[in-house]
């Protein structure tokens, strides 16, 4: 069963250009430039129920633009949409209810308030039986392991507590779908890892229909087995993360380890030369040729060790975006 469907959804955006200058920032007054900015330009994409997806892409590739569509915060331009059978725009309570926006760069923490507070807030508005808030905050504080820290103030909360706290805000109505928008933006690499293990187990355990954004790969390698990747407003891959390095790769790297000092001339005849510093070495050779690349070093150098790997899903991806060879 699918929980979101979308088809040809559009959303574009007229932007004022205005050139530096006085003389030019009054002469806009009276005549302006408009551009046009296709933010989401004819997406269709569906997603089952309790999916846990990726949306990658680089800044200003309509990421966020299209989790806003779908949450309802943004009217589109045209294009269907139904999330849990809802039209999200329609801003329905009943709708409101099952899903939750998590944005890492935003916060609905009171500053000046405890944490608790803001829950205490979120319990009515959302009209929450004070048995399922208390057994939820439970299940979320042991969690996320910040138990200790919602009775102190939320300005004197380290980064990490806080978005802790906003994940906790946000999921104690136990919504079906949820929206996170750079979770782990500005976290440590350890805090990262927290909250990543977090929404695996909270996806595991609730079957919740997540859809994620980061510009960190290491969140999409450990979350998502599929993914959603956008450049430019339009949808230009959709599948397996596995399947991009099959797609968009030539090549694959050879690292080697020498038993023995080697003429590093000699390896070009094998690849290009990547990395060299003895007695390690990483030889990129076209994919169709690595086996016959690493039987020729075994034949013709003293090795001691020698592996085959797949390029690195960050080059394939940046590889991707800006048309060069993920190689280079």
């Amino acid at each position: 069963m699918d929980t979101i469907i979308v088809s040809h959804l559009r959303k574009y955006y007229s932007v004022h250009k205005k050139e530096p200058g006085l003389w030019k920032s009054l002469r806009s007054l009276v005549k302006r430039k408009y551009e046009t900015v296709r933010a989401i330009d004819d997406i269709n994409f569906r997603i089952g129920e309790g999916e846990l997806i990726a949306f990658i892409g680089p800044n200003g590739a309509g990421k966020t633009t299209a989790l806003k569509c779908l949450s309802g915060l943004l009217y589109p331009d045209s294009g269907f949409v139904s999330v849990l059978g809802y039209t999200p725009w329609d801003r329905k309570p009943a709708f409101l209810k099952e899903i939750a926006f998590v944005m890492g760069q935003k916060g609905q923490l009171w500053w000046d308030l405890p944490p608790m507070e803001t829950f205490l807030l979120n319990k009515e508005i959302y009209e929450i039986p004070p048995p399922q808030f208390r057994q939820t905050l439970d299940e979320l504080t042991e969690l996320l392991e910040v138990a200790d820290i919602l009775k102190i103030q939320t300005r004197k909360l380290s980064l990490g507590q806080r978005m802790k706290c906003e994940l906790i805000a946000s999921l104690l109505h136990r919504p079906k779908v949820l929206f996170l928008d750079e979770p782990t933006i500005g976290l440590d690499v350890v805090m990262q890892k927290k909250i990543r293990d977090f929404i695996k187990s909270y996806n595991q355990k609730y079957h919740s229909t997540i859809i994620l954004t980061s510009h960190y790969m290491s969140d999409v390698r450990e979350l998502a087995k599929r993914v959603v990747v956008i450049d430019k407003g339009e949808i230009i891959f959709d599948g397996r993360l596995v399947e991009i390095v099959e797609k968009y790769t030539d090549h694959k790297l050879i690292s080697v380890i020498f038993s023995k000092k080697i003429d590093k001339r000699e390896l070009k005849r094998i690849g290009r030369i990547k990395k060299f510093s003895y007695p390690r070495a990483v030889v990129i050779v076209r994919k169709q040729l690595a086996s016959l690349a690493a039987a020729e070093l075994l034949k013709s150098f003293p090795v001691e060790d020698l592996k085959i790997e797949e390029p690195a899903i960050e080059d394939v991806i940046r590889a991707l975006f800006t048309g060069k060879n993920s190689a280079e």
